[in-house]
């Protein structure tokens, strides 16, 4: 059956999130390069990457410091400007050419209103908080499936992470593509024959796509 739907995880694969977290950085008075380097660390490990923050301070409570940034007017905001550069011009043409557009990624609640700023081409932003299931649950992909009444096998899913993309939305029965950059990507990149797909920039995604279109059935089915 004929991929009809792009569902796009948002960062480091729509989005360029360095400015994240150096101001996450700079709220626990932490030399920014400092941080990189221990977040890229807690990852290579394994580690979920909100382990980071206990390096620096000790049970956190990341839904009380986003609070106080907020009343501080610190909080980070999704800008225009964060968008990798590849990432609009790609769901611009994916929608010009049929394709239905979901951007749904691990984000808050308050983060949808940021996202819809962007000025993105989609038919639906979500986040993982109205889905109710953070990925990898499986419940976030059925979620997905569910509020845009496509079957697995007609969707394709787009992220930087092996972990929480390419082998979640393959276990959902969706084609999996993996784009290897942020931290993420380069970490997980010589994992990238986990996914259907590996791409290096976004504007490679539309032929990508038709080639796989074009695969004889058994030909997809063993890749």
């Amino acid at each position: 059956m004929p991929i009809k739907a792009v569902f796009f995880d948002l960062g480091e694969t729509l989005i360029d999130e360095t400015r994240m977290w150096r101001e996450w950085a700079a709220y626990l008075d932490v030399p920014a390069d400092e941080f990189m380097q221990a977040l890229e660390a807690t990852i290579v490990r394994g580690e979920h990457h909100r382990r980071v923050f206990d390096q620096y301070r000790p049970n956190l409570d990341l839904a009380a410091a986003r609070r106080e940034r907020m009343a501080n007017g610190t909080n980070y905001a999704y800008r225009p400007g964060d968008l990798y550069p590849d990432a609009a011009p790609c769901l611009k043409a994916l929608q010009s050419s049929g394709y239905f557009i979901a951007v749904a990624g691990n984000q808050p609640r308050e983060a949808l209103d940021d996202m819809l700023t962007l000025g993105l081409d989609a038919d639906l932003m979500t986040t993982s908080a109205h889905l109710g299931h953070e990925k990898p649950a499986p419940e976030f992909f059925a979620a997905l499936l569910s509020r845009t009444g496509f079957r697995p096998n007609e969707v394709a899913y787009v992220g930087d992470r092996i972990d929480n993309d390419v082998l979640p939305a393959r276990a959902a029965g969706m084609t999996a593509v993996f784009i290897p950059r942020g931290i993420w990507g380069r970490i997980h990149a010589a994992r990238g024959d986990a996914a259907d797909i590996r791409i290096n920039a976004l504007s490679e995604l539309a032929d990508a796509l038709a080639r796989r279109r074009e695969m004889p059935p058994e030909q997809r089915a063993a890749d």
